[in-house]
């Protein structure tokens, strides 16, 4: 915090908690979808440091979604953080002598921790019996609803799968645990689950969904990516027309594929580049390289401005893998050069990228050989190096992700939002 006074204390902390994890007091922990808190819902990836065998008393009562800090020896603003958990993390969430809930760092307490209530329409289940948590989750506080209508990738083992990514073994381990994990989420399921979390909503506080999940290189139920994603875009539009803003997450597709997105009623497309070195692209993301390549996919995000415009289209990339052993940047310096070169591509063309802190999740690749994930210094610095070439392009904050501003952002899975100048929307 010291060393970049220009980067608020609460994204430094935020995204020193993304990178190594949370530990739990048993006190802190939920009671599943029977207490007051709300639990985290495993909506596409784990996000944990652990499997959920060695989670201990956390894999049987669930950790929060998130939980939001405030005040301590940093007065901190409010910042709302997304829950990866960690038993050997030096950050640990408990009670203190007089029994309210603390973020402590080696035993000293440096935050206060609120934890997320259980919104109304999580008390509510589907005709069938399903939890609405189980077929749309909410996260980034209520703000967003998230559909991963399809919960594995057709991109399969070694050869194929993104090195950094747990969706297919986070598919299997809650399984294998007894879970309910549904693998194609049936379209009316999605829009029975909406429907009550429209009715119990009251406050409005979800305001977009996110159509997404694994990548499809063939087809699912007989329809290829974009019609199957599409489908469901297509009747929650039908049904709930302008309630919520409609963003969709899939490979970059080609442009009568990305126009058909636009015609179902997505507005904001998520064309995740990933990483934007070359050579760590075609490594880290071997089935992607494949089958479509890095520079195809690069047109195709160029494409897709031009149907959603500029501003509407929002690529990903993996924050901290740019730095992963054994192939990746030894230094900082060179890791942040070469991330903001990808971001100098896009924003110099009114494309303006966001990107999720690295969570090295355990049986990924990546993740086995760098369990300590990238130098809080790297993430750091490209919160500078983001905010400023945003500033450069004259760029502002991306529209689909709530209020920016410290103390004000709601987005969970980085802390580029707590960066941004305030806005109210």
């Amino acid at each position: 915090m010291s060393r970049f006074p220009h980067v608020p204390r609460e994204a430094v902390l935020k995204e020193d908690l993304l990178r190594g994890g949370l530990a739990f007091d048993d006190a802190a922990l939920t009671d599943n979808e029977h207490g007051d808190v709300k639990p985290k819902s495993y909506f596409i990836f784990s996000f944990d440091h652990r499997t959920l065998p060695e989670l201990g008393t956390a894999a049987l009562r669930r950790p929060p979604e998130e939980i939001v800090l405030t005040g301590g020896p940093y007065e901190l603003r409010r910042t709302v953080v997304s829950v990866r958990t960690n038993p050997s993390s030096p950050y640990r969430v408990g009670t203190d002598t007089d029994g309210r809930l603390r973020l402590f760092l080696d035993g000293r307490p440096i935050a206060d921790v609120g934890l997320p209530p259980m919104p109304a329409y999580y008390r509510h289940t589907l005709a069938n019996g399903k939890s609405v948590m189980e077929v749309a989750p909410t996260i980034q506080w209520g703000y967003l609803i998230y559909l991963t209508a399809f919960r594995v990738c057709q991109y399969f083992g070694a050869k194929e799968e993104c090195q950094y990514c747990d969706i297919n073994h986070n598919w299997r381990q809650h399984k294998q645990a007894g879970r309910p994990y549904t693998g194609v989420k049936p379209v009316d399921e999605v829009l029975e689950a909406l429907e009550i979390i429209n009715r119990h909503d009251v406050d409005r506080a979800s305001q977009a969904y996110t159509l997404t999940g694994g990548s499809i290189t063939s087809q699912v139920n007989g329809l290829a990516e974009a019609d199957f994603y599409g489908q469901y875009a297509q009747a929650i539009e039908e049904r709930f027309p302008g309630r919520w803003i409609g963003k969709v997450v899939a490979q970059a597709l080609p442009r009568a594929d990305v126009q058909r997105f636009h015609d179902y009623g997505i507005r904001i497309y998520h064309p995740n580049y990933e990483v934007w070195d070359k050579r760590l692209f075609e490594l880290y993301c071997p089935g992607k390289e494949r089958y479509v390549g890095r520079e195809e996919w690069h047109r195709r995000i160029l494409d897709s401005a031009e149907v959603f415009g500029p501003r509407n289209v929002i690529p990903n990339f993996v924050a901290g893998v740019e730095m992963a052993a054994p192939h990746g940047f030894t230094s900082v310096d060179e890791a942040i050069d070469s991330t903001t070169e990808g971001l100098d591509y896009f924003m110099s063309r009114g494309i303006t990228p966001r990107f999720t802190t690295w969570c090295p999740e355990p049986t990924t690749p990546l993740g086995r050989t760098n369990p300590q994930g990238a130098p809080l210094e790297y993430h750091v610095r490209l919160l500078e190096a983001y905010r400023a070439t945003m500033d450069a392009h004259g760029l502002s904050s991306p529209p689909g992700y709530g209020p920016a501003g410290p103390g004000r952002a709601v987005f969970s899975v980085s802390s580029f939002m707590d960066t941004l100048p305030s806005t109210d929307s």
